[in-house]
């Protein structure tokens, strides 16, 4: 019999851990290759796990509610054959289950079993077990031993987890001080309400305080003439939809206009790693789309530089309809260069959003209504009513300065005020 273990695959740019969700089969159960066998959730989405293999499902090295890091093992199933894609070979730890070697020079993958053979080889009895990641993040932050075990655990055995040290990092930066603080009562009356975080809520809480935490937030704001995009949309939105049974909403025309933007200004679609700044070739426009229950996801518009005005507007169509559905793959949000949220949807005018790390940048767009305003013409001034929106940009102000950030956006709104119908 072959022993495989089964890691949490790369699961999108950024995207580090995965919360599990449920268990799709149960230990001693019989799985076919391909056949799902967990859900998992991230702060961008959800999504199922297959199996490599077909065989019986031997263990679970994590249960449902844990956090499991990417590239980690969370089960292991046993099969007849050796799995052609696996190079690794089995070797026998005394005193632990089989696991699976890795071929010299590559990593080792380890689930919470595989955790406490190590631990038994490499820290010394009678301290507390920590995974790598997160003696990475204490040596990073400066976070001696002796605090690293005053700190309560979340996971199996109360070990500590990455959001417990996150939380723990949190609580620290506001209070001011190294010692962990126990949490004060609030006071609560007869008529409130204690509402948990869902599972993704607390998620985006994370994404969203580690995205003002690492990056300097700087908003412009301009006032858009949208007259000829609405005029347009209103005469052919019947039309384009016989034509090719596609829905003609706003969001095609601002990811065009950005893109377009984005080419005469390229160093606005950038992400940075460390004191690197990487310019992308490629133009990827997350595009934010809500979902129940007040959530929000941020499937992405492969290569818009590249696509006529028809190919967005299927994209757009194709990725909203699936996130709402919860349809989306890990691709599919991934490889981000620069977002757009449409605030305007629920009636909001204007708006200053967060970035979505690694990215540089994120527009807003507002409510488009109708206003009464000056408008000049070869004639001279004259007072005229216009459909009108206004349009944001928040930069990252460590890679992009006032001046680019403003002229990117002034760009973005030359094109859309000189729409050209496709």
């Amino acid at each position: 019999m072959a022993t495989t273990e089964i890691i949490i695959p790369k699961l999108g740019e950024s995207v580090i851990e995965a919360t599990i969700t449920r268990w799709l089969k149960k230990e001693g159960e019989t799985i076919n290759e391909d056949e799902s066998l967990i859900e998992i959730a991230t702060d961008k989405v959800d999504s199922e796990i297959p199996a490599p293999v077909s065989g019986v499902l031997v263990k679970k090295l994590f249960a449902e509610g844990d956090v499991v890091s990417v590239g980690q093992a969370f089960a292991i199933i046993e099969s007849e054959v050796i799995p052609k894609t696996s190079s690794s070979v089995s070797k026998e730890v005394p005193g632990s289950l089989q696991i699976s070697v890795p071929p010299v020079g590559s990593s080792v993958n380890t689930g919470k079993q595989s955790d406490k053979v190590i631990e038994s080889l490499e820290i010394p009895k009678g301290t507390r077990f920590y995974s790598p990641l997160v003696r990475s993040i204490a040596k990073q932050e400066n976070i001696s031993m002796k605090v690293l075990d005053t700190i309560p655990g979340t996971g199996n055995n109360d070990r500590l987890t990455k959001a417990d040290l996150v939380n723990f990092l949190q609580t620290k930066a506001i209070s001011g001080t190294d010692q962990h603080q126990p949490e004060k009562a609030i006071a609560i009356s007869g008529e409130d309400q204690i509402i948990e975080m869902t599972r993704i809520r607390q998620l985006i809480a994370q994404h969203m305080v580690r995205s003002v935490q690492t990056s300097p937030h700087v908003t412009s704001f301009l006032e858009v003439d949208m007259s000829r995009v609405v005029l347009w949309r209103e005469k052919n939105k019947e039309d384009y939809q016989k034509k090719y049974n596609q829905k003609l909403t706003y969001t095609p025309v601002f990811i065009c206009a950005i893109a377009r933007a984005v080419k005469d200004f390229p160093m606005i679609n950038v992400s940075t790693e460390g004191s690197k700044i990487i310019l992308h070739k490629d133009i990827n426009i997350g595009m934010a789309v809500a979902l129940p229950g007040y959530n929000l996801i941020v499937p992405v518009v492969k290569s818009a530089g590249q696509k006529n005005f028809h190919e967005i507007v299927s994209d757009v169509n194709d990725l909203a309809d699936r996130a709402r559905k919860n349809k989306l793959l890990p691709d599919d949000i991934a490889g981000g260069t620069i977002s757009l949220t449409n605030l305007g949807s629920f009636g909001t005018m204007a708006g200053t959003p967060i970035i979505n790390q690694p990215q540089a940048a994120i527009v807003a767009v507002g409510l488009i209504k109708k206003r009464v305003v000056v408008v000049e013409v070869p004639e001279g001034d004259m007072i005229a009513i216009r459909s009108m929106m206004i349009i944001s940009v928040t930069f990252d102000h460590r890679v992009v300065d006032g001046a680019l950030g403003g002229q990117f956006l002034s760009r973005v709104q030359h094109y859309l005020e000189n729409f050209n119908h496709p």
